[in-house]
């Protein structure tokens, strides 16, 4: 079945915002729609903002759960700030709202939670959405040892870092829409740590974890994405049976080809309904 994606955004109403509390404190959610579940787990630094396009789409048949992860959005920070607590914070998200069995999208860093998640909670994901996640084994830990985590700047007294951080960004977006930059700005302005995220995927084992993973997975390819695509054949091949689609154009802001990533969400998720 083929979805409208505009025809979606238009007919349902969404979102609606709440707090649940996480292992470090408060943690924001937004939820669209009523259904199964689907839990959507946002990039650093970035919030449940990412997915403003896909929940309406995704609430049109489910009950669409966007959380921020902890330090960002309206989230309270992790002391210790991993990907095995991000994914101990999404379950939290879970129990509070009663979810027993839910499928679950990531993008990004986002994508490295997701798998945490279905790694350490086999019986509470049935489907697993990896968008444009990479895939990070010993020899990726340590070229991002010793350089800059992706995003860190040095606060500057005339405020000339936060054109770096633009600037930092702005290869990785599409030159005609700055809007789409200044949603990251704006996220970017909000978190505790705008590089505590990059920093916790630079230390995951995700080669130790992914072994782990037995829920039904799609991986989702961005074409265009010179950060994470190099990775997508090498993260699929290490998921059985895991399925693959590339977006064409995709870049690493998802909302860029929001509808064509939850035209391939959608029909994963409907092919298991």
């Amino acid at each position: 079945m083929s979805f409208d994606a505009t025809e979606a955004m238009e007919v349902t109403p969404c979102p609606r915002p709440s707090y649940v509390e996480g292992p470090d404190g408060p943690l924001h959610i937004v939820q669209c729609g009523e259904g199964d579940p689907v839990l959507l787990i946002h990039q650093t630094p970035r919030s449940c903002d990412e997915y403003r396009e896909l929940l309406p789409i995704l609430g049109a048949r489910y009950r669409a759960i966007a959380m921020d992860l902890p330090g960002m959005g309206g989230s309270a920070p992790s002391r210790v700030p991993s990907i095995e607590q991000y994914a101990a914070s999404a379950l939290a998200v879970l129990d509070a709202l009663g979810v027993q069995h839910c499928d679950v999208v990531g993008h990004h860093t986002g994508g490295v939670v997701a798998l945490e998640l279905a790694a350490s909670q086999p019986e509470r994901v049935r489907r697993l959405v990896l968008s444009s996640t990479p895939w990070v084994d010993r020899s990726a830990r340590l070229r991002r040892r010793d350089r800059p985590a992706v995003d860190e700047v040095e606060p500057s007294g005339d405020g000339s870092h936060l054109v770096k951080l633009w600037q930092q960004r702005q290869v990785f977006y599409p030159p005609d829409r700055p809007d789409l930059l200044e949603r990251f700005v704006t996220d970017a302005l909000r978190a505790t740590d705008v590089a505590a995220g990059h920093r916790a995927v630079g230390r995951y084992e995700m080669e130790r974890r992914v072994e782990l993973v037995v829920a039904p997975t799609l991986c989702i390819g961005h074409e265009d994405d010179m950060f994470a695509f190099p990775d997508h054949h090498e993260l699929l091949s290490r998921i059985a049976g895991a399925t693959s689609q590339t977006i064409a154009g995709g870049m690493v802001p998802l909302e860029w080809r929001a509808a064509e990533v939850a035209e391939a969400v959608m029909a994963f998720l409907g092919a298991g309904d």
